[in-house]
């Protein structure tokens, strides 16, 4: 029972990061209409970020975090105006710019910082006794994190002036403009929150596994994993897509291997696909 637990957890824990990740693309894909391949490297900066400001300048785990959301949304914006907003809506020319993002950054990652293995310090150590069953705070911390930044998202969406925005601009992005809205600040707004979610997601992830050069691959695959069960668009749908990966990639090794779990979540994309090819929550 406490391995059940145990990887119900880590499920969950893998669910609400990829959720994470995913949302970051879903959200600059529905304002900028561009398939962002280079969130995966993002993830990875983000992980570093954390690393270097708590590891080698000494400063707290949590504003660690903070500082590196800050920095990657700062790094969101530059890319948004510097790469991305001329090619706004041309999804070709977007992703080609994307795949030479991937290469430079992965290449200065490893430069700059070195192919070896790095480890954050747990956010909190120890375990958690719950009905005489241990759970690794971490990875609960983690579980939390992705729940209430999701919340604050969705508040953020419809409760302001500024989500309101990018929902009548996912939708017409024409007549948003029309209405005065500035298409290119909430361009950059959506990139900015992309960048965050996807920094702080590294950063977990890396507290509990490591941190390296190319970990921002297996982020990527998971999080377009997610985004074309989901729906591609739909921020449900990757929240409820995220979960299911994660339950997935959490449970399936009690009885098999991650290569099954990979497997097994692959398949399912295809069976949703098949059935429903726009996703479990996207639209036609």
């Amino acid at each position: 029972m406490e391995v059940i637990w145990q990887s119900l957890t880590n499920g969950l824990m893998m669910g609400w990061v990829y959720v994470l990740v995913a949302l970051g693309l879903t959200i600059v894909f529905s304002i900028m209409r561009i398939l962002q391949l280079a969130h995966g490297e993002i993830y990875m900066l983000g992980a570093f970020c954390v690393y270097y400001m708590c590891v080698v300048f000494g400063i707290n785990i949590f504003v660690a975090f903070v500082i590196s959301a800050l920095a990657l949304a700062l790094l969101g914006v530059a890319l948004e105006r510097l790469c991305f907003r001329r090619f706004r809506g041309h999804f070709d020319t977007s992703m080609i710019i994307a795949i030479g993002l991937i290469l430079l950054l992965q290449t200065t990652a490893a430069v700059g910082f070195g192919t070896q293995e790095k480890w954050i310090p747990k956010l909190i150590p120890g375990v958690l006794n719950v009905w005489g069953i241990n759970l690794a705070w971490d990875r609960v911390l983690a579980v939390l994190v992705g729940i209430v930044l999701v919340s604050l998202l969705f508040l953020f969406i419809q409760r302001t002036k500024l989500g309101q925005a990018m929902v009548a601009i996912s939708q017409d992005p024409d007549a948003a403009a029309l209405q005065g809205i500035d298409v290119n600040r909430i361009s950059s707004l959506s990139m900015a929150i992309g960048c965050a979610l996807a920094a702080i997601a590294g950063g977990l992830m890396g507290a509990i596994f490591q941190v390296e050069p190319f970990m921002g691959s297996f982020a990527m695959t998971k999080g377009i994993a997610v985004i074309i069960l989901g729906g591609l668009g739909s921020i449900w749908g990757a929240v409820i897509g995220g979960i299911i990966i994660g339950l997935i990639d959490g449970m399936v090794p009690i009885a098999a291997n991650t290569t099954v779990a990979t497997l097994i979540g692959f398949v399912l994309i295809i069976v949703i696909l098949i059935i429903r090819p726009q996703g479990i929550l996207g639209h036609e």
